[in-house]
């Protein structure tokens, strides 16, 4: 089992900046994968950035170049710098973890980040 738990949500203007925080416990995090992921209001689920446990990240077309995923193995915690925000980046944010990007089997309750234009 992996408890993952999210912070850094918040309201900011259009432009500016937040750092989301996913803190994950009982299992090595070393070895797991970990992404985050969104779901805006009245739309799907989407994967937003991912990390492996060698540290290589991937990203969506839409946040590439303003958003970066990375992760600290000593403090159990990935982390999302999420840069030049725009009002449709507004969504609650998942952490997820797990053997790969396609077995996230592990979620947390997420974190709402609103972008106000």
């Amino acid at each position: 089992q992996v408890q993952l738990v999210e912070s850094g949500g918040g309201l900011v203007q259009a432009g500016g900046s937040l750092r989301l925080s996913c803190a994950a416990s009982g299992r090595t995090f070393s070895t797991l994968a970990m992404g985050w992921f969104r779901r805006a209001p009245g739309k799907e689920r989407e994967f937003v950035a991912a990390i492996s446990w060698g540290g290589g990240g991937n990203y969506a077309d839409s946040v590439k170049g303003r958003f970066t995923i990375s992760r600290d193995n000593a403090k159990n915690t990935v982390y999302l710098q999420m840069n030049s925000l725009k009002p449709e980046d507004t969504a609650v944010y998942y952490c997820a973890a797990g053997a790969s990007l396609g077995r996230m089997g592990y979620w947390g309750k997420g974190t709402l980040v609103t972008v106000s234009s």
